[in-house]
């Protein structure tokens, strides 16, 4: 891997982890067109790793109120939504890593893409219901479970996190600046899970083939464009934008079952 495939990897990480586009699908989509095959799933990992730099930075007021005080229902709700990820990870782990072969890429584009136009058209519905809206205080846990539930579907590569787990908590009925914020939250722990469990392998395999220039690049590149990413997402998220995110990602998905198709340029 050069620096430069290092740098434009870190950008599309960090810009693509807080959009709902699906962070790991166009790691994977670049990496094919990169010819990148060694250490891929580790540096994908690593970039992740880069952007939860971003995210402990952009909301750091909120982490240390729940470090001072984590016996609270924000940090439970984040630990309660967690675990239906972590049960879907253990039983079907295996099964979503050989995914990242890109066979199934463009499908999971047009889940990321049904997702999305869903929530808009549950939170349209609502609205024009004039149902009220819910904040942490409204929020239950079959809420949590089920917005977790949505980030365990997300683990296969081209669904995107954190529009599977905003569009959750807008069907769930959540305010949408909180559920973006909740979103950005639970990738914390996801992130560390699985920056855990890829790190156990790779010290069992040893560390010698990793090229670790090209990683540290990638993860600054990542975090800066992390740092933006979200603040972009806060903001877009008030407006209902995640119709037009849909429309990327249902075209890109179409071109990719074109190309593994038809042209096999890169599938």
């Amino acid at each position: 891997m050069t620096f430069l495939q290092a740098a434009v990897l870190g950008l599309v990480q960090g810009l693509c982890e807080f959009l709902p586009v699906s962070s790991s699908g166009h790691l994977v989509l670049l990496q094919r067109m990169f010819g990148i095959t060694e250490g891929a799933l580790f540096f994908s990992v690593m970039l992740h790793i880069g952007t939860l730099f971003a995210v402990l930075i952009a909301f750091r007021k909120t982490i240390w109120q729940i470090l001072r005080h984590p016996f609270q229902k924000l940090l439970g709700y984040v630990v309660l939504a967690t675990v239906p990820t972590v049960v879907i990870t253990l039983i079907f782990g295996s099964w979503f890593e050989s995914m990242y072969d890109g066979s199934v890429l463009g499908v999971s584009f047009l889940i990321t893409s049904l997702i999305l136009w869903l929530a808009e058209a549950v939170a349209r519905r609502n609205a024009e219901k004039k149902r009220p809206v819910k904040g942490l205080a409204e929020m239950r846990p079959m809420d949590a479970i089920a917005i977790g539930c949505m980030q365990g579907v997300a683990v296969l590569p081209g669904v995107s996190r954190s529009g599977s787990t905003i569009s959750g908590a807008l069907m769930c009925g959540l305010d949408r600046s909180f559920a973006a914020e909740f979103s950005f939250l639970m990738s914390i722990p996801a992130i560390l899970g699985s920056a855990l469990l890829e790190g156990v392998d790779l010290a069992q395999a040893g560390f010698g083939s990793v090229e670790w220039g090209p990683v540290l690049l990638g993860m600054a590149v990542a975090f800066a464009a992390g740092w933006f990413s979200i603040n972009w997402m806060l903001k877009l998220i008030k407006k209902g934008g995640l119709k037009w995110f849909g429309v990327y990602t249902a075209v890109l998905g179409a071109l990719i079952i074109f190309d593994g198709l038809v042209t096999h340029l890169y599938f």
